[in-house]
């Protein structure tokens, strides 16, 4: 193979290509080209893009496929909603509605079973106790804890009450003055100790209407009941922590400066302090309650404690308020309480805030009225159960006693009346399925009140 010379001449020829030496200029098909401006292209970059544009291609062409596949199926289940009428949606509801319901009613029903309220009771019978053994050994060795005992009791009970009578629609009692005294007295021993008017005010309502509230509503020291150790608690507990904070509290002063600036109480400046908290509490009440509320308590929805009292024909106070006109009635209600609020705070104003000695006398009475009262419900309310459950006994007895003489021939006896046979296995019978459990010996004398001409023998 031979070589032309080049034509172009050697002062206008191209300078020699870098990547060009002279060494390798003749190797053939590795030579290098002359110019690597007249290279047409390369092959290896053709490849890699198309190689890469058809399986981009590809690979959209499969995502379209399948977003369309998804579009389709959507597309589906929208008409198969759509074909679903409103009347299968109330359908859904309803049945949602009731699986709720049953499910509520048999959470009710279960925490309402024999079992769990024994154990509730059993509890609160536990805790009961336990706060009045604490509260006395506190009073003894450490009353400056006192009033921190009453903020933790009234932190679960008060809870524990709003629930329990938001349940019963008995939540518009939540809205009466003790309460409302409560709340006050917890916001002057953690947030204005040095509050002077509101130490007052708090100290003549804690011991005037909260104080005789226990009289007035009839609490009762039963242990195994969490309402009314609730009850009992509300009224008792915070007269119970003021007189500790004024007469037993070691240098109360350092911890509740309002002490100091009030050594005696000037009885005009109280009772009008803690006449304008309850004035203050009244508008409170009338307005949200007796007027906003005022269809839900007349349709007898709700109850208040105006409407209690009223319906409550025992008491002097629904008596009284029974023989007015009804449209006197509630303002004659509200006056009555203030009348009531100002005498029953006068003790506190002129001699329980002097005197140690009758402030533990004040509370004693009012604890034993308390105590009274329990032992009232424990005596009447469980002795009158056991003497129904012991006359349903009687008559069951005398039912099997006539049974029994009916089907046996009478024997001869003095009294010619005829003497039931197999009848103690028949009682052994009624005392096992009889919800109490009697002694043979009252059951034997039961059997021989029910047969004829045993009054006369028991009166010879």
């Amino acid at each position: 193979m031979t070589i032309s010379p080049d034509p172009t001449p050697q002062a206008h020829r191209a300078p020699p290509s870098p990547l060009a030496s002279p060494p390798f200029n003749n190797l053939g098909f590795f030579s290098t080209p002359p110019d690597l401006n007249e290279w047409p292209g390369s092959t290896l970059l053709d490849t890699i893009e198309t190689y890469w544009d058809s399986h981009i291609d590809l690979l959209e062409r499969r995502l379209k496929k399948h977003s369309d596949r998804l579009k389709i199926r959507a597309e589906r289940a929208l008409a198969r909603t759509k074909s679903r009428t409103g009347e299968d949606i109330e359908r859904e509801l309803q049945r949602f509605k009731h699986r709720a319901t049953n499910t509520v009613a048999s959470f009710s029903q279960a925490w309402r079973s024999a079992s769990v309220m024994r154990t509730r009771e059993k509890v609160s019978f536990f805790f009961g106790v336990m706060t009045v053994l604490v509260s006395a050994l506190l009073f003894g060795m450490a009353p400056q804890w006192i009033h921190l005992v009453y903020t933790i009791l009234a932190l679960i009970l008060l809870p524990i009450r709003f629930v329990t009578y938001r349940r019963q629609n008995y939540h518009y009692f939540l809205a009466d003055q003790c309460y409302f005294v409560n709340i006050l007295c917890l916001i002057y021993l953690w947030i204005l100790p040095g509050n002077k008017s509101l130490f007052v005010a708090c100290y003549c309502l804690c011991h005037g209407t909260l104080a005789s509230a226990v009289i007035t509503w009839r609490n009762s020291l039963v242990f195994h009941s969490v309402d009314k150790v609730t009850s009992l608690f509300i009224h008792i507990y915070p007269p119970f922590a003021f007189t500790v904070i004024r007469h037993f509290y070691p240098n109360a002063g350092d911890r509740f400066p309002a002490l100091i600036e009030v050594p005696h109480l000037q009885p005009l400046v109280a009772l009008g302090l803690s006449g304008i908290l309850y004035l203050f509490w009244q508008g409170l009440y009338i307005k949200f309650i007796l007027v906003d509320r005022r269809e839900k308590i007349e349709a007898g929805q709700r109850t208040t404690s105006y409407s209690w009292l009223l319906n409550d024909k025992h008491s002097a106070i629904g008596r009284a308020l029974s023989s007015l006109k009804p449209e006197t009635r509630p303002f004659a209600f509200q006056l009555g309480q203030l009348v009531y609020s100002i005498v029953t705070e006068l003790p506190a104003v002129f001699l329980l805030y002097d005197s140690p000695l009758w402030s533990g006398i004040f509370l004693f009475f009012i604890f034993s009225v308390s105590v009274w009262n329990g032992g009232g419900f424990y005596i009447e309310v469980f002795g009158r159960k056991f003497e129904r459950e012991l006359e349903a006994l009687r008559k069951e007895l005398a039912e099997a006693s006539a049974r029994s003489g009916a089907a046996t021939p009478a024997n001869g006896s003095e009294s010619g009346h005829a003497t039931p046979t197999g009848s103690e296995d028949e009682m052994s019978n009624h005392e096992e399925d009889s919800p109490v459990v009697v002694p043979r010996e009252v059951t034997n004398s039961l059997m021989l009140d029910t047969q004829p001409g045993h009054e006369e023998k028991k009166d010879r």
